[in-house]
Formats: structure tokens, C-alpha cells, sequence
């Protein structure tokens, strides 16, 4: 089961909630995991360290960054949070920093509820636009990845 909204105001935000029959920490690992994040980001990962402060980035598959930013947050296994600069769309990127946070919260069951908002300063944004049709498709392919082995796409 998945829901999603977008909400314009002041701030755009893009909120989307997940349910995923895998403890949390195999989740955090999805998301921190460079060679993970391949297989369900179709060759699109994230880099950092992880440690708050530190740098960000959202790398192609050729090697090049189309998002940058820093470590917000970093609480293992439960929230993840980074400032995100888009870096190829001139319009998208004179919006300005959004933020990217996910929230994982595990049942006794074992399914880990993940919850990303993601929002920015900008109304409305073409990012937020943007990243609320891309953000489905990446978390589905989590998903799919963690509970079958095989991500979709």
C-alpha cells in the first residue's frame, strides 16, 4: 500500500508513504548503500559518508552529479535527512536547496513503514513537480528489490 500527495503553499512538499516487509535496518542500508542504490535508482546512487555535515550527492551512471547537498540528519536506522540542490535543470536549481527526509518506523511484523518528505522553499516548483513523479517509481523499486530480490526497472 502506497499513498502519496503533493501540497502547494508557501513551501512545496511531496510526502510518500511506503510499507516494505523488511526490518528497517535492511531499508537504511538500501538507501546508504551506493551499489543498492544502483540496482533500484535505474544506475543512479547516492554518495556521502553519511555523517551529518558531510557532503551529498546524487551520482548518474556515468559518474556525473545531478544533485548535491549535505547530511542533515543521520539517526540509523530510523531518519535520514539531506539538503539537495538540483544541478541540471536551470529552472529547478534557481528554486533553490529543498530537503530530502526519510522516516522509517518498523512493526513487530517486520514491515518497515517509510515515510519521505521531500520540500522546498518554492510555490509552486517545478521541482517538487518533478520529483513527486520520480520519487513512486524509486521507493516501488525498493520495495521490490527488498521484498522479491529483483528491482523493478
Amino acid at each position: 500500500m502506497a499513498e502519496s500527495r503533493f501540497v502547494p503553499a508557501a513551501e512545496s512538499r511531496f510526502v510518500y508513504v511506503t510499507y516494505i516487509r523488511a526490518p528497517a535496518e535492511k531499508v537504511w542500508a538500501a538507501l546508504t548503500d551506493p551499489q543498492l542504490n544502483r540496482k533500484f535508482w535505474g544506475g543512479y546512487h547516492q554518495q556521502s559518508s553519511w555523517a551529518v555535515g558531510d557532503d551529498y550527492a546524487i551520482v548518474g551512471p556515468e559518474g556525473d552529479a545531478w544533485d548535491s547537498g549535505k547530511v542533515l540528519e543521520a539517526d540509523p536506522p530510523r531518519r535520514l535527512s539531506v539538503s539537495w540542490l538540483h544541478l541540471r535543470d536551470e529552472a529547478m536549481k534557481a528554486e533553490g536547496v529543498s530537503t530530502a527526509s526519510f522516516d522509517l518506523e518498523t512493526s513487530p511484523e517486520g514491515i518497515t513503514k517509510l515515510t519521505l518528505t521531500h520540500s522546498i522553499g518554492a510555490s509552486p516548483s517545478k521541482f517538487i513537480e518533478a520529483v513527486s513523479t520520480g520519487w513512486p517509481s524509486i521507493l516501488s523499486s525498493l520495495k521490490s528489490l527488498l521484498e522479491t530480490g529483483v528491482a523493478i526497472g
